[in-house]
């Protein structure tokens, strides 16, 4: 019998009922900054609860729409925040599940990384981890059927992730998404100086962020070093904090949206 690993934040970062969850869903997109043209490679896409990320989530999944028919399988990076790893951690099941239904695991994928020293399998590690979870319904309002690799990102040098996303990448039915909220705890304004200088940095591919410009650092070093490689290109979808989105401007969280394609041709969208 196939393993599933259940939703563990339903009804805390988003709602745990299905109607409600699409309804909220459509009032992010309907909250997002629309940005249109681009054909996304990689996304970067924070993952607080709905109310205060959803939005800024939104304007990066919009553009999924186009590429319903087209993305097969989704490679799904993201932080750590409870059990700690000292590389990439696979969940050890077949398939996780939302209130929207069950995605499968791409298991041919895993299984092209399974040797790699720095991927382990850790189902503790993934067991109460939101910094996925709170991805997967988006993916699924946007998307046909498709398969997920999730990696849960410890410790893990930018060379190590990077050789992780280079084995995975596939062609235009793979698309790549790592989950990233940006500062903590500041000021408002402190907050967008320091969010605003470390979007200029992703939009340069800069491969040596920290854990005080982005929580999910490890994975978008990783990202960067191989958007690098591949010729990709960022573009800035959108940049907020939990202040602009709810209003309690003391201490915020920040928030950003980016996109990565595959052309150099289209404009990199400045701050």
């Amino acid at each position: 019998m196939m393993r599933v690993r259940p939703p563990a934040v339903a009804g805390m970062f988003y709602p745990g009922d299905a109607d409600e969850l699409r309804q909220m869903i459509q009032a992010c997109f309907g909250r997002a900054r629309a940005v249109s043209g681009l054909r996304p490679k990689a996304l970067i896409v924070p993952h607080a609860g709905y109310v205060y990320s959803g939005p800024v989530a939104a304007s990066a999944y919009a553009l999924l729409e186009s590429l319903r028919s087209v993305i097969r399988r989704v490679i799904l990076l993201g932080p750590v925040h409870r059990v700690w790893v000292p590389g990439l951690a696979l969940p050890g099941v077949g398939a996780f599940a939302t209130p929207l239904g069950t995605i499968p695991l791409d298991q041919a994928a895993i299984a092209r990384i399974a040797d790699l020293p720095q991927v382990e399998v850790s189902a503790a590690a993934h067991a109460q981890e939101h910094s996925l979870e709170v991805h997967l319904p988006f993916l699924q309002s946007v998307l046909g059927n498709f398969d997920l690799v999730p990696l849960a990102v410890g410790e893990a040098s930018a060379e190590e992730v990077a050789e992780v996303l280079d084995r995975l990448w596939g062609g235009e039915e793979t698309l790549i998404v790592v989950s990233s909220d940006l500062s903590h705890f500041l000021p408002h304004q402190d907050a967008e100086r320091t969010d605003h200088a470390t979007a200029q940095a992703i939009l340069k591919l800069d491969s040596h962020l920290d854990g005080q410009q982005a929580c999910g650092a490890y994975p978008i070093n990783g990202l960067m070093l191989a958007a690098k490689r591949h010729g990709l290109a960022a573009h800035l979808l959108d940049l907020r904090n939990s202040g602009d989105t709810v209003g309690d401007h003391r201490r915020v969280v920040g928030y950003g949206a980016f996109a990565l394609t595959e052309t150099m041709r289209e404009a990199v969208h400045a701050i």
